[in-house]
């Protein structure tokens, strides 16, 4: 760090709390910055590759919807039936019916749905109307050796260590301790599921492999 800056400055401007994560990690304050800095730049890296997942997932989901449900499935009765409706927690059932209220226009109600949306469209529930016949169609390019609830599970999981990456970075958190190359590859292979291209368009424009090579010791 530029020996002009006073660490404990800028330590207390950051708040002591909120640093000492990375100086448990380090030695010294310099160096707790240093992987500070690190930490928000690669957040900032998998930002895009969390951009082109997401919309690349809704828009699949969505493809599925438009088959089975038309292109209102929002406005479908006997669609939004399908959709959990519990008192607590989250609720797509109403997540669905606030995005509809807002618009008339169908393309315009997929990015006000929330990400988990989209990820808890690959619970089991949905298999027969959606996933035993059209998974295979959607993703293509995902592995032929796994059945299909199996493979709509493991997308599952993987939008779920996917959307905690997500949220840990729209909150600025520490994501230095993840498994980051694991994250990125778990991010890609989904992409390649859907569309090989798409991923490969990816992996030639991102900034996340280079900054994971050049994380502090």
């Amino acid at each position: 760090m530029n020996s002009m800056l006073n660490a404990d400055v800028i330590r207390s401007t950051l708040s002591q709390p909120r640093l000492s994560t990375y100086e448990k990690y380090t030695v010294t304050l310099d160096e707790a910055l240093e992987l500070y800095q690190w930490n928000a730049n690669i957040s900032g890296a998998f930002f895009p590759c969390l951009h082109i997942c997401e919309v690349t997932i809704r828009n699949a989901v969505s493809e599925v919807l438009f088959k089975q449900h038309g292109n209102q499935w929002p406005w479908e009765t006997g669609f939004i039936n399908t959709l959990p409706n519990p008192r607590h927690g989250y609720n797509p059932r109403n997540n669905v019916q606030k995005a509809r209220d807002k618009v008339s226009d169908v393309n315009k109600v997929i990015p006000e749905l929330n990400f988990v949306f989209w990820q808890k469209m690959f619970t089991s529930r949905h298999d027969d109307q959606l996933w035993l016949p059209y998974l295979r169609d959607t993703f293509p390019y995902a592995p032929s050796y796994s059945d299909v609830a199996a493979l709509r599970s493991e997308i599952y999981n993987d939008l779920e260590k996917i959307r905690r990456l997500r949220n840990r970075i729209a909150h600025h958190e520490p994501i230095f301790r993840r498994d980051l190359n694991k994250d990125y590859e778990v991010i890609i292979k989904l992409i390649g599921y859907r569309c090989c291209d798409t991923a490969q368009w990816l992996c030639s424009h991102q900034n996340v492999v280079s900054l994971l090579n050049d994380k502090p010791r």
